[in-house]
C-alpha cells in the first residue's frame, strides 16, 4: 500500500544501521477524525546529552506517501517518566520540529529528522523523572497516550461502523495561522460557509497569538491543529502561509515560499484528494502554479485568489458611486496582482455600427479608469482578503456557479503559450473552475496579459521545484 515502497525501505534500512535498537512493526493508526490506516512504525531510544546522558524513547509512524510526507512522531515515556510540555512537545507527547514543518524530499530524511530531534532535545529535555506517587498518577495519562499512538482510540468503533463522515459534511481547512489565516477562518465562520473550519497552525511551538485567542474564546465549529491529518476530506484547502526567512532578493523570497510549499502541498493533497486548493500566498500567480505542479491536481482544482477582491470593489464602485450598474455586471479586473492588473469586460451590448461600438468602449474605459482611481490606495488588508477568500469558498462549497476573477491556468488565452496562472473571469463550483468566461477582445489588454505572462514565466524558470 506504500506508494513509494523502494524509497521507504531504503530509508528504514539506513535507520536500522544507524540506530540498531529500533524495532519495526505494522500497526493500525487512528487519526483525529476517526479514520484508520495500517502504517509502518518504528520505536526505540535516541541518545541525548543534557548534563548526563539519557535515552529518550520515541515512536515514528511512516505515512503511506513517504518520503513525500513527514512521519508522525511521538515520545514513548515509561511509567516513571513525565512529559515536559514545551517548544517541541505537547501534553500527549506529540513531537513538533522545524524539520517536520519544512519536510521536503529528497533533502529531508528520517536520519536527518532523528538528528534534529536529538539536537532539540539537548536544548530542552522532553521528559523528566517522576516520584513513585507521581508515577501512579501518570499511568492513566500514559494509557491514553498509548491508545493515541498505537491506533486504539475510542473513535475506532465509530470508524468501522460509520466511516469518517457520517452524512454530508462540508469542511474547509486554512493552512497558516498568521493574520491572513486567522482572517480567513473568521470570515468563513461568519459567513457560515462550512460545517467545520480547521486551522492548521504550522508555527513552531505551542499555539500563540491569534490561534491561541481562537482557542481561548472557542469560536464555534473551528478546530486548531498542527496535524495534517486534521485536514482530511476538506472540500477546500486555503493556503495562506508565507515564509519569513532571511532572503535577500525577491527570487530568494519566492524560492523560500516554494520550499515551504514542498512540505505542505503533498501532505494536504494526500489527506484531501478531491479538494480544491485555494491559494492566497504571495506571489499568488507563482504559488498557484507551484501548488498545481506539486499536487498533480487537474488545473480546474487549483485556484489563486487573484483579482477577486479588486473585481468586487470595481463592480461596487461602478454601481454605488458612479451609478453605472449596467456596466458593473460585466466588469472585471484581470491579469496579475499589482500595478499591471487591468479592467476589462466579458461581454458588450450589440450596437448599430463600428462608430457606436468605439464610442461605447471609450465611455466604459473612462468610467473604469475613474473607478480604478478611486480604488487606488485602498490596499488589501488581511481582513479584506479573508472576506474575499470566504466569498470564493462559498461559491465552491455551495456550487454557486458564480463568476469570479481568479488565478487560473491562462495557457491558450490571449495567445499565451506558457504555463502561467493569471486572473480571468471563471465560473466556480464544487469542482473548482467550471468554465473560463470569454473576454472582450481588446488589443491593449491582451498585450498587458502577454507581458505579465512573460515575466511570470521567466521567474518560474528560475525556481527550483
Amino acid at each position: 500500500q506504500y506508494k513509494f515502497r523502494d524509497l521507504t525501505i531504503e530509508e528504514l534500512k539506513n535507520v536500522s544501521k544507524t540506530y540498531p535498537n529500533f524495532t519495526f512493526s505494522m500497526n493500525t493508526y487512528t487519526f483525529k477524525d476517526g479514520s484508520q490506516k495500517d502504517l509502518l512504525n518504528f520505536s526505540g531510544t535516541v541518545p541525548v546529552k543534557y548534563g548526563n546522558s539519557y535515552n529518550i524513547p520515541i515512536c515514528l509512524w511512516i505515512l503511506d506517501s513517504h518520503p513525500f510526507a513527514p512521519p508522525i512522531c511521538f515520545l514513548k515515556p515509561t511509567a516513571n517518566m513525565g512529559i515536559a510540555v514545551g517548544k517541541h512537545v505537547d501534553a500527549q507527547g506529540r513531537i513538533y520540529l522545524p524539520y517536520l514543518q519544512n519536510w521536503s524530499h529528497p533533502k529531508s530524511t528520517l536520519i536527518g529528522l532523528i538528528k534534529e530531534m536529538i539536537a532539540k532535545f539537548e536544548e530542552e529535555l522532553p521528559l523528566y523523572s517522576l516520584s513513585s506517587s507521581d508515577a501512579a498518577r501518570q499511568s492513566e495519562l500514559l494509557s491514553y497516550i498509548a491508545k493515541i499512538t498505537e491506533g486504539e482510540t475510542d473513535m475506532k468503533s465509530r470508524s468501522k461502523t460509520g466511516g469518517r463522515n457520517e452524512g454530508c459534511f462540508n469542511k474547509i481547512t486554512v493552512v497558516g495561522a498568521g493574520d491572513l489565516g486567522i482572517a480567513c477562518v473568521l470570515a468563513i465562520a461568519a459567513k457560515d460557509v462550512a460545517d467545520k473550519v480547521v486551522l492548521l497552525d504550522l508555527s513552531e511551538g505551542a499555539a500563540k497569538g491569534g490561534a491561541m485567542d481562537l482557542e481561548i474564546f472557542a469560536v464555534p465549529n473551528v478546530e486548531i491543529s498542527k496535524d495534517f491529518s486534521a485536514s482530511a476530506d476538506s472540500k477546500v484547502v486555503v493556503l495562506t502561509v508565507n515564509s519569513l526567512g532571511n532572503a535577500q532578493t525577491y527570487l530568494d523570497v519566492v524560492q523560500s515560499n516554494v520550499d515551504l510549499f514542498r512540505g505542505i502541498i503533498p501532505a494536504v493533497s494526500h489527506y484531501s484528494q478531491d479538494t480544491v486548493l485555494l491559494v492566497a500566498s504571495h506571489p499568488v500567480e507563482v504559488m498557484t502554479f507551484v501548488s498545481w505542479k506539486l499536487s498533480s491536481f487537474p488545473k480546474s482544482r487549483v485556484i489563486g485568489v487573484g483579482a477577486n477582491l479588486d473585481s468586487e470593489r470595481l463592480q461596487y464602485m461602478l454601481t454605488n458611486l458612479l451609478k453605472a450598474e449596467m456596466l458593473a455586471k460585466d466588469a472585471w479586473v484581470v491579469g496579475e496582482q499589482g500595478e499591471d492588473k487591468v479592467p476589462l469586460w466579458t461581454s458588450c451590448n450589440v450596437v448599430a455600427n463600428q462608430t457606436e461600438a468605439m464610442a461605447a468602449r471609450n465611455s466604459r474605459e473612462k468610467m473604469a479608469n475613474r473607478a480604478v482611481e478611486v480604488l487606488k490606495g485602498k490596499g488589501q488588508r488581511s481582513w479584506s482578503v479573508g472576506l474575499s477568500v470566504a466569498d470564493l469558498a462559498n461559491s465552491i462549497v455551495k456550487d454557486k456557479r458564480k463568476v469570479h476573477s481568479v488565478s487560473t491556468l491562462a495557457k491558450g488565452c490571449c495567445n499565451i503559450n506558457s504555463e502561467v496562472f493569471l486572473s480571468l473571469p471563471c465560473i466556480l463550483g464544487t469542482s473548482g473552475v467550471i468554465e473560463v468566461v470569454r473576454l472582450e477582445e481588446n488589443p491593449l489588454v491582451q498585450e498587458k496579459l502577454q507581458s505579465s505572462a512573460g515575466s511570470i514565466h521567466d521567474l518560474q524558470l528560475q525556481l527550483k521545484l
